[in-house]
């Protein structure tokens, strides 16, 4: 065949999902411009998919089970587009997400940025953006990041509706991401998010006197009163499933709220932020 690339499985979870792509099209004696009709892309997106200069996305796997018959199969194109779309994101985090969306309660203090529990998509957007201009992730790593903040943000609005507390370090609030009226849109979220029924929101100053994390922390419990927690370092997240280890974290996330500012006071403090006011 005239300019058929080879490839290499072994280079990377994208050339290898694009060797099997191929290895399948071939299988069923398809070439790159049929498969492109059957699944809805162009012969040039099928290339590109294939030989791992462009990764697929979660349309795309699925397009590709319903025309291949994998659907719902443990060998389902979607399945191994999730291995990679968890590439993209620190280890251990997807594990917790998983539990984060069937939590009862869920305790978590933030510094830096606003969490993506509470973000607005145009945040998303702007921070997943960045990450991308670092050459951290790709494009379509990005807008997988940002579709995965409203998919939890969905699965915390369930019934029975969960507890979500939120800490905020000041740094949050103060640090402006994006243009004005992106952040004042984001902190009038959080001033939305406080008013719900099932939420408390504070942000714990810079000069908070007694301040027990110095890192993000969440705590969460689970239907069955059982506990866990998740902590991030630069390379991994870590969940923690020890009573004997979590109890202490959910004692001192007590105190921290004990010696943070009430949500009316750190509702007023955003609101004051919003109009300019130090």
């Amino acid at each position: 065949m005239v300019n058929r690339k080879e490839l290499n499985p072994e280079a990377s979870p994208q050339a290898a999902f694009g060797a099997r792509v191929r290895k399948s099209r071939e299988a069923r004696g398809w070439t790159q411009d049929e498969l492109a009709v059957l699944v809805g892309y162009s012969g040039r997106h099928i290339s590109a998919i294939e030989t791992g200069r462009k990764p697929p996305t979660l349309r795309f796997s699925r397009s590709l089970d319903t025309v291949l018959g994998l659907t719902g199969t443990a060998e389902a194109f979607e399945r191994t587009w999730g291995e990679l779309r968890n590439g993209s994101l620190l280890e251990g985090f997807p594990e917790y997400v998983a539990y984060e969306g069937r939590a009862a309660e869920v305790r978590l203090f933030e510094v830096g940025i606003v969490p993506g529990l509470l973000q607005t998509p145009e945040y998303a957007t702007i921070l997943a953006a960045s990450a991308v201009a670092r050459g951290a992730i790709t494009p379509e790593q990005a807008d997988e990041r940002v579709a995965l903040v409203a998919e939890r943000q969905a699965a915390l609005v369930r019934m029975p509706l969960p507890l979500v507390v939120v800490v905020l370090d000041e740094s949050c609030i103060r640090r402006s991401i994006g243009e004005t009226a992106a952040m004042d849109a984001q902190l009038a979220r959080l001033v939305e998010f406080a008013r719900q029924p099932n939420t408390m929101l504070q942000v714990a100053p810079f000069d908070l006197a007694h301040r027990p994390f110095y890192l993000p922390i969440t705590v969460l419990t689970m239907p069955d009163r059982s506990l866990m927690s998740y902590a991030e370092s630069s390379q991994r997240g870590h969940l923690e499933r020890e009573s004997t280890s979590v109890l202490p974290m959910l004692t001192a996330y007590h105190q921290l709220q004990a010696e943070s500012p009430s949500q009316a006071t750190s509702v007023a403090m955003i609101e004051q932020l919003r109009k300019g006011t130090p």
